[in-house]
């Protein structure tokens, strides 16, 4: 491997943090945008309920919780994903150094 290259694949985990960080709001806000439209399809309401919503049951709340839990792990996937495959192209090397997995 080059110095180069060393250098750079030291740096680059270091620099894609805050992009890494803009991309995670991004998709955050993104599914949250999803799970409002899939509720209203689902459910052809508004508003999904809450855990403190008073007037739903057991049955909606832990529905809609899941539903938004699904949406946001598949949205979060595919923009850390997305942002990783940029980076590797752009530096040839993968953002997230050696380690694997969540943080």
């Amino acid at each position: 491997m080059s110095t180069m290259k060393l250098k750079r694949q030291g740096k680059v985990p270091l620099v894609y943090k805050p992009v890494g960080f803009a991309l995670s709001w991004g998709g955050g806000a993104l599914a949250g945008i999803a799970f409002q439209k899939a509720w209203k399809v689902l459910r052809n309401e508004d508003n999904a309920p809450d855990a403190l919503d008073r007037d739903r049951g057991w049955a909606e709340i832990l529905l809609a919780a899941a539903a938004q839990g699904a949406i946001f792990a598949v949205v979060r996937s595919v923009v850390d994903r997305s942002g990783a495959e940029v980076v590797h192209r752009a530096t040839g090397v993968w953002p997230s150094g050696e380690k694997t997995g969540r943080d």
